[in-house]
């Protein structure tokens, strides 16, 4: 089952629209969606090692729109829109954890969780409940998001042959970890 996965994945990341389906989910993940664009970035840069600036890019651009909605639902659409999202991660302790958070660290909030399996999700939608400013939230996704997109496709392009390789060969083992380390992000932010 995972090889067909894989395989689909794949044949999508090569598809003319891969681009699209990247910015929609990097978008979608920054603001309602639970998958990191990883899923879909990695193959990408792996089925096209030549594009992965371009892909980091639009990866990150549309990380940080996604997160302009999140940041937006936060201050504006909180008890209706995001609260359900909180509430799937029973997160609501952490969600007023982070508000405060903000108020004393704003700007290394962002740069920190914008790196780490933390749902980045409840980062914006946090920093809009906690109205943490616009100007230094965008900039702070930006660095965050593109330090995150930029240093996987710069790996997966200089070691890309031997990460695909490492990949088919063990895919079990790599799903494995990929789901303990999301899962591990959701418990973290519901711990710290």
């Amino acid at each position: 089952m995972l090889d067909r996965l894989y395989t689909r994945v794949l044949n999508l990341a090569a598809s003319p629209r891969a681009g699209l389906w990247l910015a929609i989910i990097a978008f979608a993940e920054a603001s309602v969606f639970p998958l990191p664009p990883d899923v879909l970035l990695v193959p990408m840069v792996l089925s096209r090692r030549d594009q992965a600036w371009r892909l980091a890019a639009t990866c990150t651009l549309a990380s940080v729109c996604g997160g302009l909605l999140g940041w937006y639902i936060g201050a504006f659409l909180l008890q209706y829109a995001a609260m359900p999202i909180v509430h799937f991660y029973h997160a609501e302790a952490s969600l007023a954890a982070m508000q405060d958070r903000f108020r004393e660290w704003g700007v290394w909030i962002i740069l920190i969780k914008g790196l780490t399996p933390i749902p980045f999700k409840i980062v914006t939608i946090a920093s809009g409940a906690a109205h943490f400013p616009i100007l230094p939230f965008v900039v702070a996704c930006l660095i965050t998001r593109g330090a995150r997109f930029f240093l996987i496709a710069g790996l997966l392009r200089l070691y890309g042959a031997p990460i695909q390789t490492f990949i088919e060969r063990r895919l079990t083992l790599v799903a494995s970890v990929f789901g303990v380390t999301l899962v591990g992000g959701v418990l973290a932010l519901k711990y710290l």
